[in-house]
């Protein structure tokens, strides 16, 4: 098996180079986005149109309530079976997105975590409200130095993982990331990597907001709001700690007026899009034949593709 990936910071216009792809090929999509998986959630995370989605096959989207977790562990398990549905269909797999948590998970493996109880990460959740997450932070100290060193106070995420697991297990999290992973990808993947020319962030922050500010004229707010107005959701689930829903969500609450929510969401935006960066420069810092950079913007980037993945697009071409 063998499939096609396409990786890139936000806004950097992976999706649209994908269609533009499948114009070319017999495929069908692979989602690789922690945001895209959940449904009624369109504007905020710059989901593909209606009639994007009817020009081609796509996986891993609108496939879960924002009241529902999906982890790296989740991807891998699906785009494994989505890649091999795919092949077995006569189809090219592409893979797109920029979750790069799940990318990793997918081509080195997973350590193995126990899964996750509800009922501890209650608990987990119940501490941290009472005394404060930077708090868990120097609590976690005591009985996991390396898991302290390497998460930020204000992870929310992985702090209350690094709990769950020493509750439910007596062991430290990264004792488990000693351990090599048990699996590697299973098929054979041909990368495209979207970065801006020069590594410019100025140029790509400015497509953020030019994005963003598209998002609030379309009817975040009001997409956020109605979010909001369920009842059954808050700010600690992963669905709402997405970029700019978590700032919305703020403003609707009265702690931010609207130019700061703005400037913070857009902020947000650019911070993960810098970390995006460092890690697919990272990526592409280990030379390999399956790698290519390509520049954000640059209008040959399709024709790029079509000469470099040469002899895999060849059986798919329309």
């Amino acid at each position: 098996m063998h499939a096609l990936v396409i990786l890139g910071p936000t806004a950097s216009g992976k999706t649209s180079l994908a269609l533009s792809l499948a114009q070319r090929v017999r495929c069908e999509i692979i989602s690789l986005d922690s945001a895209l998986v959940y449904k009624t959630m369109d504007i905020g995370t710059a989901k593909p149109t209606p009639s994007e989605l009817a020009q081609v096959p796509h996986h891993l989207i609108d496939i879960l309530d924002p009241k529902e977790s999906y982890s790296a562990a989740d991807f891998r398990r699906d785009c494994i079976k989505k890649v091999a549905e795919i092949s077995n269909r006569g189809n090219l797999p592409i893979i797109c997105g920029g979750t790069m948590m799940y990318y990793k998970a997918l081509v080195e493996g997973l350590s193995p975590l126990p899964a996750t109880d509800d009922s501890i990460r209650a608990k987990v959740l119940e501490e941290a409200l009472q005394i404060g997450w930077p708090a868990m932070h120097e609590r976690l100290k005591e009985f996991d130095e390396k898991s302290y060193a390497r998460l930020n106070p204000n992870d929310k995420q992985r702090l209350s993982r690094a709990f769950e697991v020493y509750y439910q297990t007596g062991k430290s999290m990264s004792s488990f990331f000693e351990k090599e992973p048990k699996e590697c990808c299973p098929f054979y993947r041909k990368e495209f990597i979207l970065l801006p020319v020069n590594d410019d962030r100025a140029a790509l922050r400015g497509l953020i907001k030019q994005r963003f500010m598209m998002m609030l004229k379309t009817g975040l707010i009001e997409e956020v709001d109605d979010l909001k107005s369920r009842g059954d959701l808050n700010l600690q689930m992963p669905s709402m700690r997405c970029v700019g829903y978590r700032q919305v969500w703020e403003y609707l609450d009265g702690k931010y007026d609207y130019d700061t929510m703005k400037d913070l969401s857009i902020h947000a935006t650019s911070h993960l899009a810098k970390h995006q960066m460092t890690w697919l420069r990272g990526a592409l810092s280990n030379s390999s034949s399956n790698r290519t950079r390509l520049d954000i913007g640059d209008e040959d980037n399709l024709n790029k593709i079509m000469e470099k993945a040469s002899y895999l697009l060849k059986p798919y071409l329309i």
